[in-house]
């Protein structure tokens, strides 16, 4: 049996690293969203959000959040993030929320321990899997005018296409 050069050897091991890096990723994939989340709702315009409270940062409340759909009094995805001085988060809350809820949204100037908190309400399927970390990303993103109090039935492609941008926007 004939000797393997060396490169060969780096090369493979190169490949089998960048391998296991993809394997234990932490951050979600729309793929992931789509196969965690589908997309049959249980009354007209139904939506999810992803949920949690407090949790330590954006992929433990993603991993955890509850696959149940949004109450109907309800009509946007709200998330807080919290930041320690470093920009790493200290804690996540995202939830389904009203409107009234959604018009405070932005980042507060960083506390005596450089703390910092920003907020965002996006409106459609599981549209809060990105975190705010500044003020612009801070914002309420809607599909719809604000104005119009009736809720709107989504098509399946857009919502796609809308958390694809988003998803686009966070890589």
């Amino acid at each position: 049996m004939e000797a393997r050069p060396a490169p060969a050897w780096v090369l493979l091991l190169s490949l089998i690293a960048d391998c296991l890096k993809l394997a234990q990723s932490r951050e979600f994939t729309v793929k992931d969203i789509i196969y965690l989340h589908p997309s049959t709702t249980p009354f007209p315009g139904g939506f999810k959000c992803f949920t949690c409270e407090n949790a330590a940062d954006n992929y433990e409340c993603n991993r955890w959040a509850p696959d149940i759909y949004c109450p109907r009094e309800t009509q946007y995805c709200y998330t807080r993030h919290k930041m320690n001085a470093k920009g790493e988060s200290s804690s996540v809350t995202k939830r389904c929320v009203p409107l009234k809820e959604c018009l405070s949204v932005g980042c507060t100037q960083p506390d005596n321990e450089g703390n910092k908190v920003c907020t965002s309400c996006c409106e459609g399927t599981i549209c809060n899997l990105p975190l705010p970390r500044n003020t612009s990303q801070a914002v309420f993103a809607t599909l719809s005018p604000i104005n119009q109090t009736s809720r709107h039935s989504f098509h399946s492609a857009m919502t796609l296409t809308c958390v694809s941008l988003l998803f686009l926007l966070v890589v």
